[in-house]
């Protein structure tokens, strides 16, 4: 018995490996899940077409974390689901793409810093676009059903309908395509001394997409962690009325994060518009699907959540689309279902379910 006990009582730094792992995948599941699929996929096809596969999964995955992380901060901190989300990010889509249009000239000039003059002010339209649209969206039909999932399903799902509408009065109902800054276009080449990926050309949009995403959650991490508008906003989500009673406006701070929603969709939209460099008005309800499956894997209301599950998204749907194009649609949804099974809250989840 004393033994026994002297077993379970054991420091975890002398456990076994099996406890170890355990251990693992308890603690750090999105790690563990992220692993698996990389060496499973490693297992499978050549090292170098995996390491293309992979930095083109992370591009992927960045972009849709920048329209998903919208989503995720609107639901997570506000508990408002915004069905809606789709309609912003093709709104930010055509807002960015009408400013590369028009400033073209710049645009197709060989120069970065030239390119940056078209690329920055499209940026910037966007989210100027889809946050302006996020404050009359959130004034006008969010704020009359707080706290009603029910209602807030079939309002947004009428007014993404609107937006739809309105972006193909503006727009026209055709295709538009989107002209891809000349700078960002073609590839690098990694140097040929690289063991496995040496020589291996990797895309300069793919490369600024990850570089993007990782600054955008770094930045999001740090106000919603270390500031004191993140306290706030965290506080107010544990209990409304104690932040009021404070004398601060908690009305207010959920306004400013529904915008900030509304303009990273936006942002994403752009992003997305460069890559595929052709958008219609419903891209942004196709894209929904990714963006939903990302936020139910990450964990409801999880930033680091939802740039993990965004991940895993690019990942699993650039791996299964080289080794079985047939099964590269059901991908996403399969991932979702098999963590859930395993793990219900998510892999990391804010909203206690």
């Amino acid at each position: 018995m004393a033994a026994d006990d002297a077993r379970i009582d054991e420091p975890t730094g002398r456990a076994g490996p099996i406890a170890r792992f355990h251990a693992f995948r308890r603690d750090k599941p999105h790690i563990f899940v992220l692993l698996t699929m990389m060496l499973a996929a490693l297992a499978m096809m050549e090292p170098r077409i995996w390491v293309v596969l992979t930095i083109s999964g992370l591009a992927m995955g960045a972009m849709v974390f920048l329209m998903a992380s919208g989503m995720t901060l609107t639901f997570g901190l506000m508990n408002v689901l915004n069905l809606a989300h789709g309609a912003f990010i093709s709104l930010g889509a055509f807002a960015g793409a009408s400013v590369l249009l028009w400033l073209s000239t710049q645009a197709n000039q060989p120069s970065l810093w030239t390119n940056l003059i078209a690329i920055l002010p499209a940026f910037c339209f966007a989210l100027l676009v889809a946050g302006l649209l996020g404050l009359v969206f959130e004034r006008l039909i969010i704020r009359p059903v707080y706290g009603d999932h029910l209602k807030q399903i079939l309002v947004t799902v009428g007014g993404s309908i609107i937006i739809m509408e309105l972006i193909q009065v503006v727009w026209g109902p055709n295709e538009l395509p989107v002209p891809r800054p000349d700078a960002l276009k073609g590839a690098v080449f990694l140097p040929e001394w690289l063991p496995v990926a040496g020589g291996i050309a990797l895309e300069k949009y793919r490369l600024i997409a990850v570089v993007l995403g990782l600054a955008i959650y770094g930045l999001l991490s740090w106000i919603i962690e270390r500031t004191r508008v993140g306290i706030l906003i965290r506080a107010g989500v544990e209990s409304r009325e104690m932040v009021e009673i404070q004398g601060y406006r908690i009305r207010l701070l959920f306004l400013g994060v529904f915008i900030a929603g509304s303009a990273l969709a936006g942002l994403g939209g752009t992003l997305w518009a460069m890559y595929r460099e052709i958008i219609t008005a419903h891209m942004g309800d196709e894209l929904m699907i990714s963006v939903i499956v990302v936020i139910i894997l990450g964990g409801l209301g999880s930033i680091k959540g939802c740039f993990y599950g965004s991940v895993l998204v690019g990942l699993i749907n650039l791996y299964v689309g080289y080794l079985e194009p047939r099964l590269a649609a059901v991908a996403t949804v399969a991932l979702m279902v098999a963590v859930l099974m395993w793990r219900p809250q998510g892999l990391i989840p804010v909203i206690k379910l």
